[in-house]
């Protein structure tokens, strides 16, 4: 039996909280306002005024709307700003639909994949509850959108738009995952029957048909090929007929996605080593999620090196933390909680990542920077919220919210040296689907 919480106790607090008069002050304040805008430091916007020295000419946001994409929107956005220049096409957009549609059908294929894998294992192992608790997920990494656009290429928005189910996937999650935890139920049990490898494939290629038409009933069927029909911002036409999606691809965008490099800080682990995620590799036989895990200050400037030349930055990061939507703002130092409470409330990065504090719940692009005497201040960010959070869509962060909040940049590998380079080719160590990158 533990201590328990004595009446002794309860005396001792009551007296000890109505000693200090400033705790009856700052408990009506928050009462009445909420604990955030009682403790909000109003100096914060004019620490993010929204001047910055380097600065991308970017146009008007995304809206990923109530849907978990934003790794995909990231990626997507870094790759419009490209097309942009090249075609003077400063609002154009990528379809994400598109994409959503292939990464549902490949990362069902992976699920059927680690549940026949994990067949002799029990539900309650650790692994196997993992899969189980998410069978489908909006969530993903930098690499998984790579490796939809290498293998399935990239349409515009105006040839497959989005739906009732891309804006709000939530009811075709429920029912996508209710699915693939049944087909999980069929697949476990024909394998612990002795199935041979080849039953396995006709059941699972007969269960992918199944999540295939699920899919094009929820979101639409991608097209196959397509006219690029558009006018430019500087009012000529242009029309190019019957394109597939790759063609497309290659033609107007033509970025080697193998160039760039996840860059990583994670201090709860080892520096200068590379990490991979196989549980979370969406694409059975595609491009695999790999982290360089280095120091924080590599991550600084190779972000500032690639804005210097012109090129936006995919970054993920932790944004629930310290973050105003709706003036757009992130800054550690936003909300004062432990000064409202008169409590020490700091943990380390690596204390947040080993105890669930920290994750990895969003991606956004970087934009801008404003370097003074060479050190970075604060950075230019490109959401997928839509126009009505932050100034018309973008947001202004503190350094010291990169610092801490900020876990992963996507850069291009000539921003790093030979010695990061041999590390990023070497061979990753995998992390366990628990790990908090995930």
């Amino acid at each position: 039996m533990g201590k328990e919480i004595s009446q002794e106790n309860v005396t001792k607090f009551r007296k000890n909280f109505g000693k200090d008069n400033r705790n009856s002050a700052v408990q009506r304040a928050a009462t009445k306002n909420g604990v955030l805008n009682a403790s909000e430091d109003i100096a914060a916007k004019v620490r993010l005024n929204r001047t910055f020295s380097i600065e991308l000419d970017t146009g008007k946001v995304t809206n990923q709307r109530h849907s978990g994409r934003c790794w995909l929107f990231s990626l997507l956005n870094t790759l419009r700003h490209q097309l942009a220049d090249k075609e003077n096409m400063k609002d154009f957009e990528f379809s994400e639909s598109y994409s959503f549609f292939w990464d549902k059908v490949e990362r069902a294929n992976v699920f059927y994949e680690n549940i026949i894998r994990t067949a002799d294992k029990p539900t309650s192992d650790r692994e196997v509850a993992v899969y189980l608790d998410s069978p489908d997920d909006d969530g993903g990494q930098w690499a998984m959108a790579a490796g939809l656009v290498q293998k399935y290429g990239v349409v515009p928005a105006s040839v497959m738009p989005e739906s009732f189910n891309t804006n709000d996937t939530s009811g075709f999650a429920s029912s996508l995952n209710l699915k693939l935890r049944k087909d999980a139920v069929e697949l476990r049990e024909l394998k612990n029957s002795g199935a041979t490898e080849g039953q396995l494939n006709a059941k699972r290629d007969q269960l992918l048909g199944e999540v295939y038409q699920m899919t094009a009933i929820a979101v639409g069927t991608p097209p196959e090929k397509f006219d690029f029909e558009y006018w430019d911002d500087k009012k000529n036409y242009h029309r190019d007929a019957d394109l597939t999606p790759k063609a497309f691809y290659d033609k107007y965008i033509g970025v080697d996605l193998d160039d760039y490099v996840v860059v990583t800080n994670s201090p709860d682990k080892p520096f200068d080593k590379l990490y991979s995620l196989p549980a979370e590799d969406n694409i059975v036989g595609g491009k695999k999620i790999t982290l360089l895990n280095v120091d924080m200050e590599v991550l600084r400037k190779a972000a500032i090196a690639q804005l210097k030349d012109g090129e936006t930055v995919w970054f993920g990061n932790d944004v629930l933390e310290q973050m105003d939507r709706n003036d757009g703002l992130l800054d550690s130092k936003l909300y004062r909680t432990d000064e409202l409470f008169d409590v020490d409330l700091s943990m380390s990065k690596a204390e947040r990542l080993q105890y669930g504090q920290a994750a990895v719940s969003h991606a956004m692009t970087l934009t801008g920077v404003d370097v003074v005497n060479d050190e970075a201040t604060k950075w230019k960010v490109e959401n997928s919220w839509g126009d009505k959070s932050g100034e018309k869509g973008y947001f202004a962060m503190t350094d010291d919210w990169f610092e801490n909040y900020v876990c992963q940049v996507v850069v291009h590998r000539k921003y790093l040296t030979a010695a990061q380079l041999k590390i990023a080719d070497s061979t990753p160590e995998p992390l366990p689907v628990w790990d908090p990158m995930m």
